[in-house]
């Protein structure tokens, strides 16, 4: 009798351990909103994580395109280890650079396909340039985590499954911190869901930066 009673407790523990997993796993439907309360679309959400769950070689290639002298997308989400392909259907040529810590680097004069795709192996937010066109301006967002999130038109961002409280971070391309910046946060049980950014009150002016960084080799 003394062995079963043991048994039904070791039992009943498992399952209240379970159970409590269970009552801080929630969907959460994060906001994410400008300093004026206006939606904002683009922001990227990324779940704190000490590994990339995500093996870079099953990862397919990215595509980041130039069409009508613009990048489409604006703005890319990859994680470490990730190649991008970076077509030009435009019926123009294209030279596209980029001097960011995470990924400097340079694809001289062409049309059509480059020779071969662009793996950003390092984390952090990768800005893109023309030095043929300077209004060209893109973003490579290179996420650590797997778990990485871009709010819709709405500035919704749906979030399953998690295990509260985590730690978070939130990005967006025209936010007032230093570009590279991700203002962290704790996402806990009663946290509100309603996130705010605050953005530049000016638009980026177009960029003429190129200079000598690739000195050399602009040809």
């Amino acid at each position: 009798m003394r062995l079963q009673v043991m048994a039904t407790k070791s039992i009943m523990t498992v399952f209240a351990m379970v159970l409590a997993c269970d009552v801080y796993a929630q969907d959460v439907t994060l906001n994410i909103v400008d300093q004026y309360g206006q939606p904002l679309t683009n922001a990227v959400i990324e779940i704190a994580s000490e590994s990339n769950k995500t093996l870079s070689q099953q990862l397919p290639v990215l595509i980041m395109d130039q069409v009508d002298k613009q990048f489409s997308p604006t703005l890319l989400i990859a994680h470490q280890g990730q190649q991008v392909n970076f077509p030009n259907s435009d019926n123009i040529r294209h030279h596209v650079y980029s001097f960011s810590e995470a990924k400097p680097f340079q694809l001289k004069l062409y049309s059509g396909q480059p020779e071969a795709p662009i793996t950003f192996e390092n984390q952090g937010v990768v800005v893109l340039g023309c030095n043929i066109h300077d209004s060209m301006l893109g973003y490579i967002y290179v996420a650590k985590s797997a778990d990485v999130y871009q709010s819709d038109e709405h500035g919704n961002v749906q979030l399953s499954g998690l295990n509260l409280p985590v730690q978070l971070t939130i990005w967006h391309a025209l936010q007032k911190n230093a570009l590279e910046a991700k203002q962290p946060l704790t996402l806990a049980v009663n946290s509100p869901h309603s996130l705010q950014v605050t953005l530049q009150t000016t638009e980026p002016k177009p960029r003429n930066t190129f200079g000598s960084k690739f000195k050399g080799g602009n040809d």
